[in-house]
C-alpha cells in the first residue's frame, strides 16, 4: 500500500507538529461548518476555533474552501473506514450489510455535522458532493457485484441497489438520528431496516 505524504501549500511533507496543528483545524472546520455554514463561517473563526493564529491556517490552505474541501474528503475516508471495519466483521453479506449500516448510524451520531457539510456541497463545491458519494457507492457495488456473482444473494443490479441503499440509510440516520439530537437508532427502527435490506438482497433468489 502505497503511504500517503501529507504536506503543506508549499509542498513541503509535515512534520508531527504539522500534522497536529492540521487535524486541529480539520476538526475546528467540521464544527463551525457544521453550526454556521460555509458563508458564515471565516477563517478567522475556524483559526479561532482551532486554538491557532490566523495566519498559521494559510500554511496548510488556501483558501476557506480548500478546507472545506479537504473536510468533505477527510470526513469520506473516515466514514468509509468505519464501515468498513464494521462490515469486514460480517460472516454472510446480509451480517456485512447490518454491521455496515450500524458502523454508519454510529459515526453520523458523533458526527452529526456530516449531513450538515455535504448538503452543503451541492451549493460550495459540487464535485465534493459527488466525489463523497462515488467514494462511499465504490466498494458497496464491488462487494454487491461479488455476492451476485457467488449466488449468495439475488440476481440484483449492484449499482443501482447501492445507491438504493445508500439514500436508505442516509434518510434513516437523518431522521432518528440527527433530527433525534443524536440519540442512538431505535431498535424497532433498525429492525426494520434489517427486514427490507433483508427483502431487497434475497428477492430474486
Amino acid at each position: 500500500m502505497t503511504e500517503i505524504i501529507i504536506t503543506n501549500v508549499d509542498g513541503k511533507p509535515l512534520s508531527r507538529r504539522g500534522l497536529d496543528t492540521r487535524r486541529r483545524l480539520l476538526d475546528a472546520a467540521e464544527r463551525v461548518f457544521g453550526d454556521l455554514g460555509f458563508h458564515d463561517a471565516s477563517v478567522v473563526k475556524l483559526t479561532d476555533a482551532a486554538g491557532v493564529a490566523a495566519g498559521t491556517f494559510y500554511l496548510y490552505f488556501d483558501s476557506k474552501k480548500a478546507i472545506f474541501d479537504e473536510l468533505v474528503r477527510d470526513l469520506n475516508r473516515r466514514v468509509r473506514h468505519a464501515m468498513k471495519e464494521g462490515s469486514s466483521q460480517g460472516k454472510t453479506r446480509l451480517e456485512a450489510e447490518l454491521l455496515g449500516f450500524d458502523a454508519y448510524f454510529r459515526f453520523t451520531a458523533s458526527h452529526p455535522a456530516l449531513y450538515r457539510i455535504i448538503r452543503q456541497a451541492e451549493f460550495v463545491s459540487p464535485e465534493m458532493l459527488h466525489y463523497h458519494y462515488d467514494r462511499l457507492s465504490r466498494g458497496y457495488i464491488e462487494a454487491l457485484a461479488e455476492a451476485v456473482d457467488s449466488g449468495e444473494i439475488g440476481q440484483l443490479d449492484p449499482s443501482v441497489t447501492a445507491w438504493a441503499l445508500m439514500g436508505m440509510g442516509e434518510l434513516i440516520g437523518m431522521r432518528w438520528i440527527l433530527w433525534g439530537d443524536g440519540k442512538p437508532l431505535p431498535d424497532h427502527v433498525f429492525d426494520e431496516l434489517a427486514r427490507i435490506v433483508r427483502c431487497v438482497l434475497e428477492a430474486t433468489r
